[in-house]
């Protein structure tokens, strides 16, 4: 089993929910969030002062799926989340040892 985290822009989310649903993926945690890598903020204008916006709004996505299921998770999140431009994202791939659903005790593949 895999643990995908994909760090994107938030006006692409529901590009990537809509491919990730049209693939049979059900569920997953969206957190927002903020940060910057390369394209290290930007600057704007308040009531005629300007000032250095460090962090930028990011939406944090994580979906566990099964190892077979991985590749085609991922080239679809970047197919989706894609702008070709500075700041569309990262994306992240981690195995998982174990799951377990709370409610039901189910464990790894039928948790997912």
């Amino acid at each position: 089993m895999k643990l995908i985290v994909a760090i994107i822009k938030p006006f692409k989310l529901d590009d990537v929910r809509t491919a990730l649903s049209e693939l049979g993926i059900n569920g997953m945690t969206i957190t927002e969030v903020k940060g910057f890598g390369r394209q290290k903020g930007h600057t704007e204008l308040y009531r005629g002062a300007e000032y250095v916006v460090d962090f930028l709004p990011k939406v944090k996505l994580e979906v566990a799926v099964a190892s077979d299921m991985a590749e085609r998770v991922v080239e679809t999140i970047i197919e989706s989340a894609m702008t070709g431009k500075v700041g569309d994202g990262k994306l992240f791939v981690y195995d998982i040892d174990k799951v377990i659903r709370i409610r039901t005790g189910e464990m790894d593949q039928d948790a997912i």
